[in-house]
This record gives C-alpha cells, structure tokens and sequence, in this order.
C-alpha cells in the first residue's frame, strides 16, 4: 500500500503531458497547387493567396476542423495572359466568384499517418462532396499536411462555352497541397 501511494505521489509531480493541436497555418510554408492537362501536356499552376482556418490534434484526428479559403484571382499559371483568361467569365469568374472554399466535415484515421478527410468544396456557387486523402508529419511544434484529389472541372462549370469541351482542356484537374501548421 505504501509502494502505491508513492507511486501516486511521484506521478502527481509529473507534468501531465498533453497532446499538441496545430491551428496556426504559416502560408509562407504552405502552398496549393494544381495540374492539368492542355491538349495532352501536364500543366502545372498554383494559387499564391489562401487563408485558413486549422484545428487537428493527432491523437483525437475525428475532432479535427478545417476551412479553405483559395482566392482565385491570385492563380498563376506561368504566363500573364493565361492568369488572366482563367480569372475570366468562362473560367473561374472572379468577379463573381472571387474564391474557392473547402469545409471539412469529417476525418478519418487510416493508420500510419495517413488521413481521408472529407468535406465540401464550393467553386463558383457549386458545391460538391470531395473525399480528400492526407498524410500528417509531426516536427515538434510544426506539423505538416500533404495531400492531393482530383476534381472534374465541370462538376463546377470551369471552363463554360467553347471550354466546356474537353478536347483542348482536361475535365480532370488534380489539387495538390502542402500545408504547414504549428501549436498555439
């Protein structure tokens, strides 16, 4: 009886240890990128502005909350003109629609670091359930989410008009994103 009441009182000196929540996303560390393909050739763009909106604790990921924000207007597709012909009406529609967002409603553990989100990606008033898979790499006080899904770009109406072929452009356009985070 002894033995355990000393044993209580050492582990009454222990500092309980808690687990690390990441919420502050450092989009200097993070990007969000895409690819498609324009008459059989990979293209590769990005959006330079995004804001979010992050909490996930490792050991309690289904409490996990995120929220995207992608401003459109600031896609670079590494030429000037192209920036400008997807910001357009048949594209992206930034006047109306000047961003993207993607709200998580779940989160799925799958072992070995790896994560299946899913949420609701909203492009220019459309909205479509995305299943996003995700790996999580712990570096202390930082944290780091890599992932990629692929959306069909009319499913969203990207690409209206003389676009909303497929001939020229591809339906299918990959997501790919590297999001960093760190602890409060």
């Amino acid at each position: 009886m002894k033995k355990i009441a000393l044993a209580l009182a050492f582990a009454s000196l222990i500092p309980a240890a808690h687990a690390v929540e990441y919420t502050q996303v450092q989009p200097e560390k993070s990007a969000v990128t895409f690819v498609y393909k324009q008459m059989g050739v990979a293209v590769d763009g990005k959006f330079k502005k995004f804001s979010s909106q992050l909490n996930f604790d490792p050991a309690k990921p289904a409490t996990a909350k995120a929220t995207f924000d992608v401003e459109l207007a600031s896609v670079d597709t590494g030429a000037p003109e192209g920036d400008q012909e997807v910001a357009g009406k048949p594209w992206f529609n930034t006047k109306a629609f000047p961003t993207a967002r993607f709200v998580s409603g779940s989160v799925k553990a799958l072992g070995g670091n790896k994560y299946e989100v899913a949420g609701q990606l909203t492009i220019k008033g459309k909205t479509q359930e995305v299943i996003v898979p995700a790996t999580f790499t712990a570096q202390g006080n930082t944290g780091v989410f890599d992932g990629a899904f692929t959306i069909r770009r009319a499913d969203f109406t990207i690409g209206e008009g003389a676009w909303a072929k497929f001939d020229i452009v591809a339906n299918d356009v990959q997501i790919k994103f590297r999001i960093t985070a760190s602890s409060k």
